[in-house]
């Protein structure tokens, strides 16, 4: 209160609210100065884009070397894969697999898959570049590179009405399989294979939840995916009722189909849906297709690979336009 000041025995104690309190004498003034604008996210060293920017700055500083410019999020995965392995990068060079560089450890013992690897990367116009082996070591979780490794850059899709195009310009009938629920880069290749062999137009799959076109369907198309045009659709179900406006019959296989292949004629333009073999035709598609159709099997077994039944399909077509 006011008046305890003054009563006897009070002590009034330097630097409290009450009476005069000593300056700094202009110590710290600068403390009490501004410090200006907030510099830009990526000049704050703690700052999350900063980290970002500085990734981008050392992806741009390495690329060329293994691993260099694969800063792009898993969302995307849009960027190049990395094929690791004696075998598996000289079957990717047989398949004529459209690589960029190809990458070998220092120090690494030499065989015939390794000699045949620079001697085709070479024919191919691939840049070999010989690398430290603790950069290939980054790559492998386990390490079993052995000492070969090879940069596949992501593969260009087409747009699902240029699959159209493509049949249209040899004046003949549309022969498409579209892909649902098919997960296993192999199965996809091996589609790509068949239906590159038996004379169809392309091959469409799901942008989201379905295989894509890797290293490995690559290797399995043997190298058909060079040649046969594979389009990624947004949304399946909508891409198969735009091709029924476009006179395109959709037709879905399925063990327990309503015509067998026998009965079918295939003179038309067809788009084949091939469904996995756990799940099967979604429910959206399978409602979209205007026939379900049926392989006749012989023997007890209860259905066939996706990439086999598709085969079998295609192969039939071709044989009934011929």
């Amino acid at each position: 209160m006011a008046g305890n000041s003054s009563r006897r025995g009070a002590i009034r104690k330097t630097g409290s609210k009450k009476g005069q309190v000593a300056g700094s004498g202009g110590k710290r003034r600068k403390g009490l100065e501004g410090r200006g604008a907030t510099p830009p996210a990526e000049a704050r060293t703690k700052h999350p884009a900063a980290r970002r920017a500085k990734m981008a700055e050392k992806s741009a500083q390495t690329r060329g070397r293994p691993g260099g410019g694969r800063v792009a999020s898993r969302k995307n995965d849009e960027g190049p894969e990395v094929v690791l392995g004696r075998n598996p990068v000289v079957e990717c060079l047989r398949a004529g697999v459209p690589a960029t560089a190809l990458w070998v450890a220092v120090g690494t013992d030499s065989d015939e898959r390794l000699k045949e690897s620079v001697q085709r990367a070479g024919d191919a116009g691939i840049s070999i570049l010989e690398v430290p082996r603790s950069d290939l070591d980054k790559l492998s979780a386990n390490g079993l590179h052995q000492g070969l490794a090879l940069q596949v850059p992501p593969y260009r899709y087409a747009h699902p009405d240029d699959l159209i195009a493509a049949a249209r310009a040899h004046q003949e009938p549309a022969l498409l399989v579209a892909l649902d629920n098919i997960t296993d880069p192999r199965n996809l290749g091996a589609v790509i294979r068949s239906v590159a062999a038996f004379g169809g137009h392309g091959v469409v799959i799901p942008q989201r939840r379905s295989a894509s076109v890797s290293a490995v369907a690559w290797r399995t198309s043997a190298g058909a995916a060079a040649r046969l045009p594979v389009a990624r659709a947004t949304n399946l179900t909508r891409t198969l009722k735009d091709w029924q406006t476009k006179g395109i019959t959709i037709i879905g296989l399925d063990a327990g189909g309503d015509t067998t292949l026998d009965e079918f004629d295939g003179s038309g333009p067809v788009a084949i849906v091939v469904g996995s073999e756990g799940k099967g035709l979604s429910r959206l598609v399978r409602e979209t297709c205007d026939m379900i159709l049926s392989i006749p099997m012989a023997g007890p077994v209860e259905s066939l690979n996706a990439s086999v039944a598709a085969g079998v399909v295609v192969a039939d077509i071709a044989r009934q336009r011929r």
